[in-house]
C-alpha cells in the first residue's frame, strides 16, 4: 500500500461518479424502452443482459417456499436475529406526528405520513445479498410503508439466492421481481404491466442503476447515489497490524474500484499494516478483486499527530470509519464527518455491515459531509398543519397584509384583508 502525507490527500478522494455520456445514452435508451413497451422491454433486457429467460417476472411463493426449505436452520436462525437487531435499531428512529395549541385556540403541527409505495433494488452479480435486503427492506417495514416492491437480477437460470428471498420473507415482503440493472429503476419509477409503479426507489446498484435513479428522481425520489465502498480506519500504535489489515481488506473485496484506507499516528504501524495487506491478500478467495482495490485505491496517510488524523478523517467523510485507538471513545466528538462510526478494537466494520443493527447503506465518496445513512424518516413524508383561530387571526392580519406588500404581492395582502373586511361587516 502506498503511504502518502495529509498535504497528498487528494490523491485518496473520489468524486461521485457521473458515468461516461456512452452509458448515460444507453441508461436513457432503456429507460425510453421500458416506459413505451413496458414488461416486454424488461423480458428482453432481462434476456439481454442477465442471459436469462424468463416467462413471468414475479417471484411466485412456490420459490420462496423452496428457498426457505434450502436453507440451513443456523442461516435462518443468523437472518432471524439479524433482522431483529435491525428492525429494533430502526424502531427507535420513528417519528410521531406533534401538535401545538396556543392559549388563542390556534394549532400548529406537523403530520407524519408513511409512503404509499416504495421500491426497493437489491444488486445481484457476483455475490448474494441478504444483508441489502434487510437494510433496505427494514426501515421501510418499520416506518409503515404500505407496498414494498423489491427488485433483483436473476441468474442465467431465473432464479433468485436462497438467503435473498429468505430475509426478503423475514422481513415481511412478499412482492418481489427477477429483474435488475436500469430496466428494474425504470419499471418500478413507471409502471408496467406486472410492476405498478411506486413513489421512491432505494438501494445501490452499479453505474447503471445508479445513473437510471439519477435520470428517474423527479418523477420519483430516491435515497441517494451510491458510490463504490469505503473504509477509513484511525489507529494509534495500540492497534494491531493484522486486524487493521484484515479490516481494509474487508472492503477492498468488494470491488475493484473499493477504497481502504489507513489514517495513523504511527510510522511503525503504517509499515506494518502495508507488509500485512501484502500477506493476507494472498490467501484471499476474491484476491484479484481486492489487490486491484488497494493497488489502485487504497492508501496510508501518516500523521504527525492525533488532530492531524482527526483533521485528515474529517476532510475524507468516509463511508466507514474505524477508530482503533487506546480511547476511541474520547475521539468521538472530534468526527463531524462519517456515514458509520466503529469504536474500538471488537467493532469491526463487518458488525454492523450484517448484525448489529445500525444500516450499512451510508453516504459514499465523500457525501457524509451532508448526507445520512439510510433510516425511517427516509420513508415518511412531514406535512405541516395549520389551525388560525379568529382571534390570532386578527391579531396578525395586518402584519401578514403588510409582509406581502414588502414582498410585492399585492394578491396575497388582499387575501388576508378580504376575510377581515368580511369579518368586520
Amino acid at each position: 500500500m502506498r503511504i502518502v502525507k495529509p498535504d497528498e490527500i487528494e490523491t485518496l478522494k473520489r468524486g461521485v461518479d457521473g458515468g461516461t455520456e456512452e452509458q448515460r445514452k444507453v441508461v436513457q435508451t432503456i429507460i425510453e424502452d421500458v416506459q413505451n413497451e413496458k414488461d416486454e422491454a424488461l423480458l428482453r433486457y432481462t434476456r439481454k443482459l442477465d442471459g436469462a429467460d424468463l416467462e413471468t417476472l414475479q417471484v411466485t411463493q412456490d420459490e420462496i417456499d423452496s428457498a426457505l426449505a434450502e436453507m440451513e436452520d443456523e442461516d435462518l436462525q443468523i437472518l432471524r436475529e439479524a433482522a431483529a437487531n435491525i428492525r429494533s435499531f430502526h424502531e427507535k428512529q420513528v417519528r410521531q406526528s406533534w401538535f401545538d395549541t396556543k392559549p388563542d385556540g390556534t394549532m400548529l403541527g406537523q403530520k407524519v405520513t408513511p409512503l404509499d409505495a416504495v421500491g426497493v433494488y437489491v444488486p445481484g452479480g457476483t455475490a448474494a445479498y441478504p444483508s441489502s435486503v434487510f437494510m433496505n427492506l427494514m426501515p421501510a417495514v418499520v416506518a409503515g410503508v404500505e407496498r414494498i416492491a423489491m427488485v433483483t437480477p436473476p441468474s442465467e437460470a431465473g432464479t433468485v439466492p436462497a438467503g435473498v428471498l429468505a430475509a426478503a420473507h423475514i422481513a415481511g415482503v412478499r412482492e418481489i421481481y427477477k429483474v435488475g440493472g436500469a430496466q428494474a429503476i425504470a419499471g418500478l419509477a413507471y409502471g408496467t404491466e406486472s410492476i405498478a409503479p411506486v413513489d421512491k426507489i432505494v438501494g445501490p446498484g452499479n453505474i447503471f442503476v445508479a445513473l437510471a435513479k439519477r435520470e428517474v428522481f423527479g418523477d420519483v425520489d430516491i435515497d441517494m447515489i451510491a458510490g463504490p465502498s469505503e473504509i477509513v480506519v484511525l489507529a494509534d500504535e495500540s492497534a494491531r497490524a493484522n486486524e487493521v489489515a484484515a479490516d481494509l481488506l474487508s472492503q477492498a473485496e468488494h470491488d475493484e474500484r473499493s477504497a481502504s484506507v489507513l489514517v495513523t499516528t504511527s510510522a511503525e504501524l503504517a509499515e506494518k499494516v502495508a507488509n500485512e495487506v501484502n500477506a493476507q491478500l494472498a490467501d484471499l478467495p476474491r484476491h484479484a478483486i481486492a489487490r486491484v482495490s488497494i493497488e489502485n485505491e487504497g492508501g496510508i496517510i501518516l500523521c504527525k499527530n492525533i488532530q492531524e488524523a482527526l483533521d485528515t478523517v474529517n476532510s475524507l467523510a468516509p463511508e466507514h470509519l474505524e477508530v482503533m485507538t487506546k480511547e476511541p471513545m474520547s475521539l468521538l466528538g472530534s468526527i463531524k464527518h462519517a456515514g458509520a462510526i466503529f469504536l474500538g478494537r471488537y467493532s469491526s466494520e463487518p458488525v454492523g455491515d450484517y448484525f448489529a443493527g445500525p444500516n450499512h447503506v451510508l453516504p459514499t465518496s465523500g457525501t457524509a459531509r451532508f448526507s445520512s445513512p439510510l433510516n425511517v424518516d427516509d420513508f415518511v413524508k412531514k406535512s405541516s398543519v395549520i389551525y388560525y383561530s379568529e382571534q390570532a387571526y386578527n391579531r396578525d392580519a395586518d402584519k401578514i397584509a403588510r409582509f406581502a406588500r414588502l414582498e410585492g404581492l399585492e394578491a396575497h395582502a388582499r387575501a388576508i384583508e378580504s376575510r377581515k373586511d368580511r369579518d368586520e361587516s
